[in-house]
């Protein structure tokens, strides 16, 4: 029996270090104290998009624009390219791996804006961007759908090929991760999902 729970990155590392899971699930690269502490196994790659309502007439940023909009320096979307109006941007929450991510690849040594709205799940930035032509946020490549528009960023466009020939710049691993030796049912799990068929139900998703 396979039981999943969700709950973030830093719960599934605290889950498997506490031994309350077999295997930890995580959406970014480990930092050198985890290195340590867990056996990383990639399930996949991601593109992180940046995502902007589909009325938003911008379709490409720099990393540098990225920055300016989520630390609060740019304000206007005018500053970008867009129409006069102000920016509002969304972030994750603190121990989300999409938001560890998205920091390291875009803010630098920048912090994201105290005003920036913060969520809880991809699913409900989706839903504001949607709902806010002022708004820009970013996610799983694989779940922004039709309904936003995902920017190119420093030319590149987050497509499969982009991240897997390394050409969109923003994308970051999925981890398997756990401690010590697996059970030998945690490792038929592992097997299976780097097997053909485990690969393809998740380019599928």
């Amino acid at each position: 029996r396979v039981e999943v729970q969700g709950g973030g990155s830093t719960a599934g590392l605290q889950a498997t270090a506490n031994g309350l899971a077999d295997i930890g699930m995580c959406s970014r690269l480990l930092s050198g104290d985890e290195v340590v502490q867990f056996t990383p196994t990639t399930i996949a790659r991601d593109g992180l998009a940046i995502v902007v309502n589909a009325a938003n007439p911008v379709t490409g940023l720099t990393t540098e624009d990225l920055r300016g909009l989520f630390s609060g320096r740019i304000t206007n979307w005018k500053d970008v390219g867009g129409k006069d109006g102000p920016v509002r941007p969304i972030t994750r929450e603190e121990g989300s791996g999409t938001r560890e991510s998205f920091v390291n690849l875009v803010m630098g040594k920048e912090r994201i804006a105290r005003g920036a709205l913060t969520q809880e799940s991809n699913g409900a930035v989706k839903e504001l961007v949607k709902g806010d032509p002022a708004a820009i946020g970013y996610m799983s490549l694989g779940l922004v759908g039709k309904e936003l528009k995902a920017l190119s960023v420093d030319g590149a466009m987050p497509t499969h090929e982009n991240v897997l020939n390394g050409s969109y710049k923003l994308s970051r691993p999925f981890l398997f991760v756990t401690k010590g030796e697996p059970s030998a049912e945690a490792r038929s799990f592992m097997d299976f999902v780097l097997s053909a068929d485990g690969q393809k139900i998740l380019e599928n998703e």
